[in-house]
């Protein structure tokens, strides 16, 4: 089976900016670098293994998933021959779609 591409929108590389920010403010930038890396790691294991994420079960669709990397949640959509990363967040955090009137 050929590798997926894996591509991160620029949401998925908003949050990661946030998260080494957040870790940085707290005084502890290595462990946000850390887990900055191991987070990337596990996103890297979707180009060989697709769907090892679970389907997301605030939505409950086959081509929207998530790998769990505690604290955070990897969410990721899952299309033919491509995984688009599109966030990650808190682990307690609650996914919802946009309102139209936020995503024309």
């Amino acid at each position: 089976m050929p590798d997926i591409r894996v591509t991160l929108a620029e949401s998925a590389l908003g949050d990661l900016e946030d998260i080494r920010k957040w870790y940085e403010e707290q005084g502890v930038p290595e462990v946000g670098e850390r887990l900055l890396l191991e987070i990337l790691e596990h996103i890297e294991d979707l180009s060989n293994h697709p769907k090892i994420g679970r389907i997301v079960p605030e939505f409950g669709q086959t081509f929207l998933r998530e790998l769990i990397h505690s604290p955070f949640r990897i969410v990721y959509r899952l299309d033919p021959g491509r995984v688009r990363v599109v966030r990650v967040w808190r682990g307690e955090r609650i996914l919802r779609l946009p309102s139209s009137a936020e995503h024309p």
